[in-house]
């Protein structure tokens, strides 16, 4: 498990610096959107990257690669915006918002860690798509969740369900780095 946890830091590093550099670039507009639209905007990449998956080309410049790093960064502002909440402040000082980044960064890596405990880390069997496909039932989960406003019977909430999210978006970095050094 020591090799998954450094591959993380590996992948979360690439999604942090674009974090960082967008955050200079647009500050925290994207706090004034709600947890439905960032909901939204994963499924939008990860419908893409289906549809790169079951086409074999994109005309879009961007690949799959970069829609999951897109998948990471959103999964973690929605993870903030569940924290924080819609009547907090929109403007987030830079620094502020890395340390919320990283603080649900490593909350995700904690869960991840339990579940490879548990799992044997069977994620590293599963092929990329198999991640984009999940990503998509949880995001039909979420949207569910979303419409019940919030509310679930027996089931995880939102915040666990986007940590899953990140985690398996961050598998297929790893997954996309490992195919590149061979």
């Amino acid at each position: 498990m020591e090799k998954t946890n450094d591959q993380f830091e590996v992948a979360i590093s690439l999604c942090r610096d674009i974090f960082e550099k967008k955050m200079k670039d647009y500050g925290s507009a994207w706090r004034i959107l709600r947890t439905s639209s960032l909901t939204d905007q994963i499924y939008i990449k990860a419908n893409r990257i289906r549809s790169i998956e079951e086409k074999a080309k994109s005309k879009v410049d961007e690949g799959a690669r970069d829609e999951f790093v897109g998948i990471v960064n959103y999964a973690v502002m929605a993870l903030i915006q569940l924290e924080l909440g819609k009547n907090s402040k929109l403007e987030l000082d830079p620094a502020e918002a890395l340390e919320l980044y990283n603080r649900h960064v490593y909350a995700s890596k904690a869960l991840m860690q339990n579940k490879n405990h548990d799992y044997d880390e069977a994620w590293r069997n599963m092929r990329i798509s198999s991640y984009t496909d999940i990503i998509l039932m949880k995001l039909l989960r979420i949207k569910q969740i979303e419409d019940n406003k919030g509310k679930t019977l027996i089931s995880e909430g939102l915040d666990a369900n986007y940590q899953d999210i990140l985690n398996y978006a961050l598998f297929a970095l790893i997954k996309f780095e490992e195919m590149e050094s061979k």
